[in-house]
């Protein structure tokens, strides 16, 4: 048996007053309004008894807000390791009294478009185009009528959303002055080869990852001793890379890794040739996957800061709706080193 919707309606007769002074009360304004104190708590108790839920669809309409947010992935929701950037956006929202409303397209161009169209039918208040993966798109027309952001996402072309996104850059900065500063000078890279852009296709994390490398390399007077792309950032791949690197290289010092992935497979291949990190051979990565601190030892990862961009983007979402954003900006935020046993003085 389905039960009537309780309606303001029925707050105000079982109060015994209008329903404009029932909604003057419930909305706070019944001192404002000289109500008095008998009359407010006669309403307010009725409310209670009958259990009334205010309709916030047609209040948010009269007062141009739903208090809502869309959030379109390709899989960030049901991915692994990118859920707490939803987590993160999901808690930012509920503090500030926002609903958000999560879809996913599974990379189906199609899908997107019918659940942007579905989000602006239910008049949400902007919406997050995100990705899994940092990469670069471009933003759909129909995100230009609304307050939009980036999550995890780069404009291939001109738009007004701002976007926030993991700081690569300085990441692969970071991991080569964590091993020039232990004395490292031998520095071997898993996963990319030694010029820009050598990384596989569409990798945005790879391409900035390998310019902070290079750049603070360069400043040193240094190249990579080797490096070794791969098209895909597994285990077998980190593996097979780094068998071909002792080939030629039978005592590396340290060896960067472009994802933890690929660390696996090093690690195994070190082990197997008798080789210990990190009396032997140094080792850092990326992105803090969950199984980086189950290594013997662990390996010191930079950590994609999830949480933080989901959090981030709301923010950046609460202001473009409120009409004090600043514009298609990228904000890119800093990846936390995970320090743990891999990396050693020489």
């Amino acid at each position: 048996m389905v039960t009537r919707r309780v309606t303001l309606a029925d707050v105000a007769r079982a109060a015994g007053v209008s329903s404009t002074t029932a909604s003057l009360v419930l909305s706070g304004r019944g001192s404002e309004l000289r109500i008095s104190q008998a009359v407010q708590e006669r309403v307010r108790d009725a409310s209670a008894e009958l259990g009334y839920r205010p309709n916030i669809v047609s209040v948010g309409l009269r007062k141009g807000t739903t208090r809502t947010l869309g959030l379109v992935s390709d899989t960030v929701a049901t991915g692994q390791m990118a859920g707490d950037m939803v987590k993160g956006a999901i808690e930012t929202a509920r503090d500030h009294g926002f609903m958000l409303f999560i879809g996913e397209t599974e990379g189906d161009p199609d899908i997107e478009r019918t659940l942007i169209d579905a989000m602006q039918d239910r008049r949400v208040d902007g919406i997050m185009l995100t990705s899994m993966f940092t990469r670069t798109r471009e933003v759909p027309p129909a995100l230009e009528r609304v307050p939009t952001v980036l999550l995890n996402t780069l404009p291939a072309g001109p738009t007004r959303a701002p976007a926030v996104v993991p700081d690569e850059v300085e990441a692969g900065r970071a991991a080569a002055r964590l091993l020039l500063d232990a004395g490292h000078r031998d520095i071997h890279l898993v996963g990319a080869g030694p010029d820009a852009g050598d990384v596989p296709p569409d990798t945005v994390a790879g391409v900035e990852r390998l310019a902070g490398i290079r750049e603070v390399l360069h400043a040193a007077g240094l190249e990579p001793a080797s490096s070794h792309l791969c098209d895909d950032w597994t285990p077998p791949q980190g593996w097979a890379a780094t068998h071909d690197l002792l080939a030629h290289h039978p005592r590396p010092r340290a060896v960067i890794c472009f994802n933890d992935r690929l660390a696996f497979g090093t690690y195994q291949a070190l082990q197997e040739s008798g080789l210990r990190i990190p009396d032997d051979v140094s080792v850092v990565s990326f992105d803090n996957y969950p199984m980086a601190d189950w290594l013997r030892p662990g390996v010191s990862s930079f950590a994609i800061p999830h949480e933080q961009l989901g959090r981030r983007a709301v923010e950046l979402l609460l202001a473009e709706i409120a009409g004090a954003g600043d514009g298609p900006a990228v904000h890119r935020l800093p990846l936390p080193l995970h320090t743990r046993g891999s990396v050693a003085p020489v």
